[in-house]
């Protein structure tokens, strides 16, 4: 028996050992394997950017699949509640998805991820997930409310827009708002994007300054997004309604059409052009002009002796080019021909032989040539800005005060010289009205006697610094304050009410920009024209009316372009008339020879007020400071100019006169930002000033005036 077991044992054990071998057990001496195992289930790690979010903001999240020897591939899928991602494929065993604002629900959620192999891992791994807590709460949107203009009049409309927001990227807000200030509640208005624009009925509120709120409400979709809100505008500040009062019983002041007045340069083809010239200052109502051409005066030599204009070489010795015709020439094709008053700048700079300062007899001569040319000049200034360091002055003490002095006074001095010549003819030396400078100081006490008017320069800007701002709402005001300066200096030298000539006026000193030609010129140049009628100013001479494009040696447009500066146009210019489609970068869209400016219609305006014979009258303006009024008798009636200074609303302005109580016609002639905004076209509408009747009115009468505008209303 003992063999028998022993035998069966050990087949047993063979037996055994064949079936071991045949499933890959190898012993203790080993095998060559060949079996195979079953796939690991990996570990797959969610890490959300943030625990917690609001429901309108994205949510980046990190998923990254580990566990055995081997980099997992394949791709993993993200979900929570409603939400499910698309695949992404896994790169170094790691996936990034970025949830969407608005993708996740209010509350705890839990992300899920699902990670499947690909072909490639399907036998190391086999399918999984793993899960991560994120915390989403309702989002508290932001209000903006923004009235159209914190400022208005009782009597005025405000639109409100009212914008809820939950941030770049979200979401736009869906519900309703309902604005309110003071008692007044609106409606509920529906929100279309995100926003809602509410009109304000006018007389909702009595003067003062309110506040206004709006409450946002979400509506069903909008409530699994954001909570209710709401936001406050900045303060509005709330006048009486504009009234404007003209006192009819007048002043002392008398009005002159010789405000209406523009530059003419020595180095522009007066004579080709002078039947564009005079047509375009016809239009305008240009009645008076200056001659030869500011600090080029100072080098002029008008051509004694019948023939053509000279220059001194500012630059060097000898002399060059100062001219396309005679004086004779200019006398007949633009001063007759124009019937214009004419202005002479004699030059103090120089002499003709370009070897010293300048001579009083030349300049005589000149008004001698004028009167023998059919010319009277009605004003003969010495020199041009002669102060000033930029001014060419060949005397041994250049642009001194005391010398200045000096050559006007005496029997050969310029004043005795020029009288001789035409004893018509007023004379007058330049002043700067600037209270560091001591020319005025000298030049008015010394010259006493010898001066019939002063001659002042106004520019309130400096290149580069200009504003829009200070230009449309301080600049004219800025000009009565130098006015007023300077009659403070002639009062002290002993020549009070001496009559003052504004000889060169405009918005920037040097290299104008685009300011130039755009609405915001023109509403100066209208109110410095108010400004002067009032401030009893004889005689004023634009710069420039034609021939001063700003352009480099290559032709380029130069001046400020600013993006901060209201207007359409790629080139700065100091004359408002346009020089044609030849004129380099500024007959670009500028229009045909003659075509006006913004500034170029400012007077054209006025001169429907600033008529011969009439007499200023006092107004009175309340309510909105962007209201500005000047005034004056007009056969029999009243001519009215009227500024709305605010860019973006109409105002409606109520009329008083202190005399009258009806109308037999009203007419108003206005230009406006509107009107100005055709230019911003490939095609450019430089258009005219619009025309209404309103026929018979009963006063007080109530006007709305248009933004940024000049109106000019004849009340008869």
């Amino acid at each position: 028996m003992r063999g028998t077991l022993r035998g069966t044992a050990v087949g047993f054990l063979a037996v055994m050992s064949i079936l071991a071998s045949s499933c890959g057990g190898g012993g203790n001496g080993g095998g060559s394997g060949g079996g195979s195992q079953s796939p690991v289930t990996p570990t797959v790690t969610v890490s959300p950017a943030a625990s917690a979010i609001t429901t309108v903001q994205s949510l980046k999240v990190t998923v990254s699949v580990s566990g055995g020897s081997g980099t997992a591939t394949g791709s993993v899928t993200l979900s929570a509640g409603s939400y499910a991602s698309s695949a992404s494929i896994l790169s170094g065993g790691v996936a990034s998805i970025t949830i969407a604002p608005g993708s996740l629900a209010a509350g705890t959620v839990t992300l899920k991820a699902s990670y499947t192999p690909d072909s490639a891992s399907s036998s190391a791994y086999s399918s999984s997930s793993g899960t991560a807590p994120v915390t989403v709460s309702l989002a508290a949107p932001v209000l903006s409310v923004t009235p159209a203009s914190q400022s208005i009049v009782v009597g005025q409309a405000v639109q409100v827009s009212v914008g809820v927001s939950g941030g770049a990227g979200a979401p736009a807000a869906t519900g309703a708002v309902v604005l309110s200030g003071g008692s007044y509640n609106s409606a509920s208005s529906t929100l279309s994007s995100g926003a809602a624009s509410i009109t304000v009925p006018a007389n909702t509120f009595a003067a003062g300054s309110v506040t206004l709120t709006a409450a946002y409400t979400p509506d069903t979709s909008g409530a699994s997004l954001y909570k209710p809100a709401s936001g406050q505008s900045p303060a509005i500040t709330v006048f009486q309604a504009n009234t404007v009062m003209v006192d009819q019983s007048g002043t002392s002041i008398h009005v002159t059409d010789q405000l209406l007045g523009m530059n003419l340069p020595s180095w522009y083809d007066v004579y080709s052009n002078a039947s564009g010239i005079n047509a375009a200052f016809a239009q305008a109502g240009i009645k008076a002009i200056r001659w030869p051409g500011g600090s080029w005066s100072d080098a002029y030599h008008w051509g004694q002796g019948g023939g053509l204009p000279f220059m001194c070489n500012t630059t060097g010795s000898g002399t060059g080019w100062g001219g396309y015709g005679t004086f004779s020439q200019f006398a007949a094709d633009i001063v007759q021909a124009g019937g214009y008053d004419l202005a002479l700048t004699a030059n103090y700079g120089s002499n003709a032989s370009c070897s010293g300062g300048g001579d009083p007899a030349e300049a005589a001569a000149w008004v001698a040539e004028a009167v023998k040319d059919g010319v009277h000049p009605s004003h003969v200034t010495v020199g041009n800005e002669n102060y000033g360091s930029w001014e060419y002055d060949l005397h041994a003490k250049r642009n001194d005060p005391a010398t200045y002095a000096g050559t006007v006074v005496g029997a050969s001095g310029y004043y005795a010289r020029i009288k001789a010549a035409d004893n018509s003819t007023l004379v007058g030396v330049v002043v700067d009205a600037d209270r560091a400078s001591n020319w005025d100081k000298t030049v008015l006490p010394n010259a006493r006697g010898s001066y019939d008017f002063v001659e002042f320069h106004f520019y309130p800007q400096g290149p580069g610094s200009e504003s829009d701002t200070y230009l449309v709402h301080q600049a004219a005001l800025d000009l009565t304050a130098s006015l007023n300066y300077l009659k403070t200096e002639l009062s002290t030298a002993g020549a009070p009410n001496t009559p003052i000539y504004v000889g060169e006026m405009g918005s920037v000193y040097t290299t104008p920009g685009k300011q130039s030609w755009s609405i915001t010129q023109g509403l100066y140049a209208g109110q410095t024209l108010g400004e002067m009628m009032n401030s009893g100013v004889v005689r004023a001479t634009w710069w420039i009316g034609f021939g001063n494009c700003d352009e480099n040696a290559q032709g380029g447009a130069l001046g400020n372009m600013s993006s901060s500066l209201y207007g359409w146009q790629t080139f700065g210019a100091y004359n408002v008339f346009s020089d044609g489609p030849g004129d380099g970068p500024c007959g670009v869209g500028s229009g045909p020879l003659g075509t006006m400016s913004p500034t170029a219609r400012a007077f054209q305006l006025f001169s429907h007020v600033a008529v011969t014979g009439e007499t200023v009258l006092t107004t009175s303006a309340s309510g909105m400071p962007d209201i500005r009024a000047y005034a004056a008798t007009h056969s029999g009636g009243t001519a009215l100019v009227l500024f709305n200074l605010n860019q973006t609303m109409s105002e409606p302005v109520t009329v008083t006169l202190s005399n009258q109580i009806a109308s037999t016609d009203v007419t108003v002639m206005t230009y406006d930002k509107a009107i100005y905004d055709q230019t911003n076209s490939a095609n450019p509408v430089w258009a005219a000033p619009t025309m209404t009747d309103l026929g018979t009115q009963t006063l007080p009468m109530t006007l709305t005036l248009t933004p940024w505008s000049m109106n000019v209303v004849i009340i008869k």
